[in-house]
């Protein structure tokens, strides 16, 4: 019984100590008030650089494609790194534009349905470590009309 009792005694005396410990003073002169009080430290944050890719299924009978704008979300910050691949695993000749959160590739030659599927790489893409899942925004232009069509979300999960 006398052991439990200490062993209480103790135990509550280290969490108090433990809890006081986290807070912190500002040390204030004679009649000086304090701006500070209460600094806590959080969790720590950061950023981290990743690749990103993601796969563009290109339509068998549909109309070339000329140029991809994909809008990038706010959490995440993307260079102009990017690599396209056709299905044969060769890289794309392109140009890219930043304006703002959106990129365009424009396709030096259009992208035909002979090309089944694009590979899209972001090199070179900054996410927070604690971040959530990134949602791109994509749309296309075909060859002969500048109307931007609407093809789909990518989502990448954060590790």
């Amino acid at each position: 019984m006398k052991r439990t009792l200490i062993y209480a005694a103790v135990c509550s005396v280290a969490t108090a100590a433990l809890i006081y410990a986290g807070y912190a003073n500002a040390k204030t002169d004679n009649n000086k008030v304090t701006n500070i009080e209460k600094n806590l430290q959080s969790i720590p944050a950061g950023w981290q650089l990743v690749k990103q890719t993601f796969q563009l299924h290109i339509p068998k009978n549909g109309n070339a494609l000329s140029e991809l704008i994909i809008d990038v979300p706010s959490t995440i910050a993307v260079s102009n790194d990017i690599d396209i691949l056709d299905d044969k695993g060769q890289k794309i000749k392109i140009n890219i534009s930043v304006n703002s959160r959106r990129i365009i590739i424009d396709f030096s030659e259009p992208v035909t349905s002979s090309t089944t599927k694009l590979q899209i790489n972001l090199n070179k893409v900054q996410q927070p470590i604690l971040g959530s899942t990134s949602i791109y925004h994509l749309s296309a232009k075909v060859v002969g009309n500048d109307v931007e069509i609407s093809i789909g979300e990518a989502q990448i999960s954060s590790f």
